[in-house]
Parts: structure tokens; sequence; C-alpha cells
């Protein structure tokens, strides 16, 4: 029998929902339906894009990927590195949330990429890497650091690990590790960064099981070998972690000045009981110092005192008959010039990588970015540090004075939502920007990315 043709759904492009909201002036209705329209919510992804072309990255990537792929049909690797890169930039901290971006329908184009690549090519794509491609592609972090200028008195190299946790535990390299939740399986990565240009010089990932320690001399110097040769390493900073004698050797033959947190050893707590005598006051109210001359030439411990009471936000650790102080331990080649409260003083910005760290771990998603290949993985986190280090060049390219964090860059310039066109056959994206004074802001940006480098600053990114 013949339907009644009154009786079929309505096509979909004529379908509608009527969806209901509260006003202050009562309740308003909002129609729901659907577009053809090329639309991405990334639009402002260009940007970036245009960045990475002007840096030659892609070049620079297709010749540090392993992979040769012999089928027509086969995605270009570089292709799906960028598009990998792109989704961290969006937001993305797991494989399948940078594949969802397929949905959107023009970012592909926006990141000149074939397409985004699925799930599981993406895994494909990371199964396939070694230790000898993964220290090729960390040379990407090296390239970055290359666009950093001189400065005369040199950078400060900072030392650091943390524990990447993964609670399922079944990834290579994952095994359980001291972390501040207790033993928990995790991956233990040592990091180096430059302090003053808040960029990352050298990673290495490792076991969950490792001791801060663990390989941190061969670290040292393998970054020392990878660092530009205009970049001069001015001082080293380290925790107690990476206080240890092979760590300092290794800093010593390669000329280099440091700073070490040392452990508080009964020696060094013995010092802590000193009566008030040996203590010497400073100019910093509530703090006190000692200094004792090692018996490597030229070295020299700093016990530092600080008093609760006037110092409550002060750092170090308590002993038990002192619960008064807080007591740190410092141990450096610095010349005997530089005063030991001026030791604590350089020593005390150290604490700012770990704003680096969160920032990787939180904003460019390498605490959730892992798969079962170790190597793999390590691959996955030297493309969001590449990322994280672009980033900051680009802030730079823009004439920004102070970095800002991903968040701020995908409020103020990826997460623009655009649209995708040929008019009169050539790629268009229209920008969703209202208003005189915020097109005014975009075009300056626009502008400055396509000039020669100059002085001109662009208006701040801080929301």
């Amino acid at each position: 029998m013949q339907k009644n043709p009154t009786l079929q759904p309505p096509q979909e492009a004529n379908q509608t929902v009527q969806l209901s909201v509260d006003t202050k002036d009562g309740t308003s209705s909002i129609r729901i339906g659907f577009t053809d329209q090329r639309l991405t919510a990334h639009g402002g992804m260009a940007v970036w894009s245009q960045f990475l072309h002007q840096r030659g990255f892609r070049d620079d990537l297709r010749k540090r990927l392993p992979h040769a792929p012999t089928s027509p049909n086969a995605y270009d690797p570089s292709d799906v590195a960028l598009g990998y890169v792109g989704g961290i930039l969006c937001g993305a901290d797991k494989l399948s949330r940078v594949a969802w971006l397929q949905s959107d329908a023009a970012i592909a184009q926006v990141l000149g990429i074939e397409a985004v690549a699925s799930q599981s090519t993406l895994s494909r794509f990371f199964d396939v890497f070694t230790q000898m491609s993964c220290e090729v592609l960390s040379g990407l972090h090296q390239r970055t650091v290359y666009a950093l200028p001189t400065r005369k008195e040199g950078y400060t190299l900072d030392l650091d690990s943390w524990a990447l946790l993964h609670e399922d535990g079944h990834q290579e390299g994952v095994a359980s590790g001291y972390t501040r939740r207790g033993l928990k399986p995790c991956h233990r990565p040592l990091v180096a960064g430059l302090a003053e240009a808040k960029m990352i010089a050298h990673y290495w990932l490792r076991a969950g099981n490792s001791a801060c320690v663990n390989g941190a001399a061969g670290f040292l110097r393998q970054t020392m070998e990878r660092l530009p040769a205009h970049i001069r390493i001015g001082l080293l900073r380290g925790d107690a972690g990476f206080g240890d004698a092979s760590v300092q050797e290794a800093a010593q033959e390669l000329g280099l000045k440091f700073i070490f947190v040392a452990r508080l050893t009964r020696k060094v707590q013995a010092l802590c009981r000193h009566d008030e005598q040996q203590w010497q006051a400073t100019e910093v109210e509530g703090l006190s110092v000692q200094e004792i001359e090692l018996d490597q030439p030229g070295r020299r411990l700093i016990v530092v005192r600080q008093q609760i009471k006037q110092r409550p936000e002060a750092g170090g650790k308590t002993l038990l008959d002192l619960d008064g102080y807080r007591f740190q331990a410092l141990v450096t080649n610095l010349p005997v010039e530089v005063n030991a409260l001026a030791v604590w003083r350089r020593y005390n910005g150290r604490a700012d990588l770990e704003n680096r760290i969160k920032e990787l771990g939180d904003q460019f998603g390498i605490k959730r970015l892992c798969v079962d290949n170790f190597w793999g993985t390590e691959a996955m986190h030297h493309l969001a540090i590449a990322a994280y280090n672009l980033c900051v060049l680009l802030q730079r390219r823009l004439g920004q004075l102070e970095k800002c964090e991903l968040n701020t860059l995908r409020w103020r310039l990826f997460s623009r939502a655009a649209v995708w066109s040929r008019a009169q056959g050539k790629p268009t994206l229209r920008l969703a920007v209202r208003g005189k004074d915020a097109r005014c802001w975009w075009r300056e940006i626009l502008t400055k990315l396509m000039a020669p480098p100059n002085c001109n600053a662009v208006a701040s990114l801080q929301a």
C-alpha cells in the first residue's frame, strides 16, 4: 500500500526544534536548526598556522619524523603531527579528543592539513617511535631555542622532575613511584627550562620508579650539548633531588656555576642547632644564615634559617626540637663576592619552573597524553613541548612583554568562530569579530604577524 505523503517526516534541512529560555521579561523561545556552511570554532588558529609557515616548522618536522608511508592513500606524517599539535592548542588532552576535531568542518583547512586523523591513526602514528627517533624529534626544542637572543649575563637553566600519574597503570614505563599522593603508578620525567625565556630546553621521559637523580648527570650533559652556541648558561639551579655529587661534578666539568638544595643530613642538622652567635643576621627580617666552606675547592654550604612567626610563608623544613624555624641548605660554587643572602635570592627564582610544569600538564595535556608504547608517549610529550615553546615565540613575535598561558591564548586568539568559504574561487576565512575596537585589535595582530620583525607591540593578549 502506498504511504500517505502527508505523513512522511519533513526533510532534515527544514527540521527545527523550539527551545524555551527564561529571560528577565519572561519566557522566550529559540529555534534550533542546521546549516551546511563550513564553520569552525577555532578560526583564530589561522594565526598559528601562519606563524608555523614563517618558521618553516613543517619542513623541520617532516625531517624529524620516522614514518615512511607506502600507501598512496596514507596521510602525510607531518599532517598527522600538525593535526595533533593543533588539537592540543584547541584543548584536547587525549587522542580521542584530538580526533573529535574531525567534526569541526573547517579546522583542517585552517591548520593547512588534509584532515585531522582518527584516534586509531594517531595511535599507529605514535606506535612507530623508538628511542632513537625520539632523540631526533627532541631536536625541535633546540630549534625553538635558537630563536632566543644572546644575554650578556647568560641564561639560568633550571632542572626538575615530577610525577605523571596513570591510575590504570598498564602503559610501558608506568611503575609505582613516590608522588604527593603516596606510592602511585606514574612516569617520572626530567625537564630543563630556561628561566628568563620561560622556555623548555630539554625533556626526558623516565619510568615511574626512577629517583630524581637517576640519569640527571647525563641529562644535564645532553642538554648543554644541544643548546645553541649563542645561548650561554650563567647559572644552573636544582632542588634537593639534583644535589647529588654526580650532578655537581657534571656541572663543574661543564664549567657551570650552580646552586643546588642540599639535603638536611645529620651534619647539616647539627649546624641548624648552632647557638645564636653562629648565625649571621641579614637585611631580611626573620632570616639569618651560616656559611661553611666545603672540602671541594670553591664550593660553599649555606644554611638558611627563617623564623616562622615573622615569615609564615617561608619555605624549608622544620626540626622537631626547633619548631619555631624553617631551615634550608644550599650548596654553590658561586664566587664569595656573591654573599649568602644573594645566593638564597638567586635560587628562589627556580620555583617559577613549577609554573611551566603545571602549564604543560594542565593546559598542554601532558598529564593525560599517554599510549602503550613508552617512546610513543615521549614523542607525544615532545610535540606538546614544541607547541609550548612555539606559543612563547609567537607572543614574542607579536611584541608581548609578558607571557600568557595557553588558556588565555585560547580565549583571546585561537578560539574564534569563523566561516570558511571560497569567495570568487579564493579560500576565505571570515572571523566572527564584532565591534570597531575588536576588529582593530585583530587587524593589529594580522599586520604585526605579516610585517618584518619590528619593535611595535600588539595590545596586550592578557584577558
